[in-house]
């Protein structure tokens, strides 16, 4: 493998594991599967550690991590940087937009209008 392709699936590992955390933190998926899972496990262990992008990342960044390749001597330390890099891409992106609808006011009409 030349320099590059290690370059290359590292930059993929990296976007990978930052793409799949960034799901799993912050959108809703889907039919709000995505919403409704972390409704459900609320304050437990991993409720909680799906609130923590960067908690999150070093267990996704695990897979990622093997897809390099490494030697078991390398693994820790391509682990990390595959998680960190997932966090310095996450402190690089702006902050998601919440849009939410909310309840009308009384004599409002059901305008359906977001704010």
């Amino acid at each position: 493998m030349t320099d590059w392709d290690a370059v290359f699936r590292f930059l993929l590992a990296t976007l990978a594991a930052w793409r799949v955390c960034h799901l799993l933190a912050y959108e809703d998926g889907p039919w709000d599967i995505l919403a409704r899972f972390r409704r459900r496990l609320g304050l437990s262990v991993l409720g909680k550690l799906m609130d923590c992008f960067q908690c999150l990342s070093l267990w996704i960044s695990i897979p990622s991590a093997l897809f390099l390749r490494p030697s078991p001597a390398e693994f820790p330390v391509v682990w990390l940087a595959v998680s960190g890099a997932a966090c310095l891409l996450e402190r690089a992106t702006p902050e998601p937009v919440l849009i939410e609808r909310l309840p009308s006011g009384k004599g409002d009409p059901p305008d359906g209008l977001l704010r």
